[in-house]
């Protein structure tokens, strides 16, 4: 019975052995495709970038809206004309 888990040794370092090898042989193509995720850009990507794009136009757009309310509210008080209005953004 003493001598079952020294056999048992061997056998569990052939595992790690094995295990580290396919750990060698897929590194490289690992790296390659993280690399080329890295440089490739999804639809789903794509898709959320333009949509970040045009939250953020029209957040500048609804500022934009703002400040000339304001200013258009302080002309007409002292009786000149309101500033242009400006336009929506284009998002490219």
């Amino acid at each position: 019975m003493r001598f079952l888990p020294v056999l048992a040794l061997p056998l569990l370092s052939a595992c790690a052995v094995a295990s580290t090898a396919v750990d060698v042989v897929t590194l490289p193509v690992k790296v390659v495709s993280k690399g080329v995720d890295l440089a490739t850009t999804s639809q789903s990507e794509a898709d959320q970038k333009r949509g970040r794009q045009m939250r953020e136009a029209e957040e500048r757009y609804g500022r934009a809206l703002r400040d000339w309310d304001k200013a258009c509210r302080k002309a007409t008080s002292r009786g000149e004309a309101c500033p242009p209005r400006p336009e929506m953004p284009q998002v490219r």
